[in-house]
């Protein structure tokens, strides 16, 4: 990987049997992507600055964060309004060395930068493009992502010029939550979880606030599944992911993720299986479909009025003879239909069971509910071009199955689409300009 003093590659993991830590450049179809980020870190000690601490309420952390303010899962973020033209943030030594994070200045376009451990970086400056331009969105806004699903950043401080502020943005009024596995954390698409199809399906909605519950290779079932020690029947009730660095930091006693710092979800969706029914993993379909039961469960548990979207399961596709067709067939298709035909079912609805990951617990409400599990048929969405050699969508794989998304989601439950402008996916422009045919 080459560098200068101005400009860097992105530095993406590498996922193979477990973590790897390793980086790379982007590979477009086997091909280096020219990727210029600015190299964004600075000698704080040049700078005149208004500092706030970590847990300022003016700053708005999105996904889940550890007790340390690590980041977490995919896709995580912070987002604050700020006065003046500087914004700086000085990141903590469990920030990982050269993770990839996206920024942006109110609704303009992604801006990549690799970030150091332990280092201060400037986003914004005189000389960041858009930095002058205060409306139509006032005030200005920053948002930062980590792009990586295994990788993650520790948040030390935020810091503006002397004499300027940092502004809360109030949330949206509307919250969505995408559970799932490398289909969903953004495993080889181009920007990772700021390609993936879960987030083009929070950021697509618009006015929503999202968080990605997902990792590659975890399973629904709690066993080991491709170097994960934990199912997503047991993690997605813990704020760390199955990594290593979570490994590292916190060993077997991470921290449960207290469902009370934020308010619920309205709509959670769930993507997971694929790594179940990898024979490698050697999960029988009784476990799985239980798992899956049981996180549904779960949702129900922590958040009452939430709405589950449960997706039938991709496999990727074959050639047979001079066509190709879906290897859908092997995903739990009519076990997956019939487990949400159950939870519609006036025997479970009349007394509905809950479950606690952490207590590893079920018990009954004692009262009655109405259907909040939804089916959402992945057929058709997608075609084996749609699938990249490493069988995990592409690009535009990613952008179909999220747009599908956003129908279901708007004539299921009437959710207006407010994503009316400002760039989602990044680097997505394919057009032919050519007029002399």
């Amino acid at each position: 990987m080459e560098s200068s003093n101005m400009w860097c590659l992105s530095e993406l993991a590498v996922f193979g049997l477990g973590f790897l830590s390793a980086s790379a450049t982007i590979l477009q179809n086997g091909q280096p992507r020219i990727t210029n980020f600015p190299d964004t870190r600075i000698d704080p000690s040049s700078y005149s600055f208004n500092t706030y601490p970590r847990n300022a309420s003016e700053i708005s952390y999105k996904g889940r964060w550890d007790s340390r303010y690590v980041s977490w899962w995919s896709a995580p973020g912070i987002k604050f309004g700020y006065t003046g033209q500087i914004v700086a943030v000085t990141f903590g030594n469990w920030t990982s060395d050269g993770v990839l994070v996206g920024y942006r200045i109110s609704g303009l376009d992604w801006i990549f930068t690799n970030i150091t451990a332990g280092g201060t970086h400037l986003f914004v400056s005189p000389e960041t493009p858009g930095s002058d331009l205060t409306a139509p969105i006032s005030p200005s806004v920053l948002e930062l992502r980590v792009t990586n699903w295994a990788y993650g950043i520790q948040i030390e401080s935020v810091h503006v010029a002397k004499g300027e502020k940092l502004i809360r943005i109030p949330d949206y009024g509307r919250r969505i939550e995408i559970i799932g596995d490398s289909l969903a954390s953004g495993m080889y698409t181009s920007y990772e979880g700021l390609s993936s199809w879960a987030y083009g399906l929070g950021a697509g909605l618009g006015n929503t606030e999202y968080s990605i519950t997902a990792y590659p290779g975890i399973c629904a079932a709690d066993q080991n599944c491709w170097g994960n020690p934990h199912g997503q029947v047991h993690q997605w009730f813990y704020t760390s992911d199955t990594s290593h660095r979570a490994s590292v930091m916190y060993g077997d006693n991470p921290e449960p993720w207290d469902f009370s710092k934020r308010p619920a979800a309205d709509i959670v969706v769930i993507n997971i299986g694929t790594n179940d029914q990898n024979s490698h993993n050697n999960v029988s379909t009784t476990i799985y479909i239980d798992a899956l039961t049981r996180i549904i469960q779960g949702i129900h548990g922590k958040w009452p009025k939430a709405q589950v979207v449960v997706m039938s399961l991709w496999l990727g596709f074959y050639q047979s003879g001079n066509t190709y067709l879906p290897n859908a067939p092997q995903g739990f298709v009519n076990e997956i239909y019939h487990m949400y035909k159950w939870f519609n079912s006036d025997d479970y609805l009349r007394n509905p069971i809950v479950y606690d990951g952490v207590t590893n617990k079920r018990r009954k409400t004692g009262k009655r509910t109405k259907p909040f599990v939804h089916y959402f048929n992945t057929t058709g969405i997608m075609q084996h071009n749609d699938i990249g050699p490493q069988w995990h969508p592409t690009d535009i794989g990613a952008i179909k199955v999220a747009s599908n998304l956003q129908q279901f989601i708007k004539m299921t439950f009437g959710w207006e689409l407010y994503a009316t402008g400002p760039e989602v996916f990044h680097e997505t422009e394919y057009w032919n300009d050519e007029p002399g045919y």
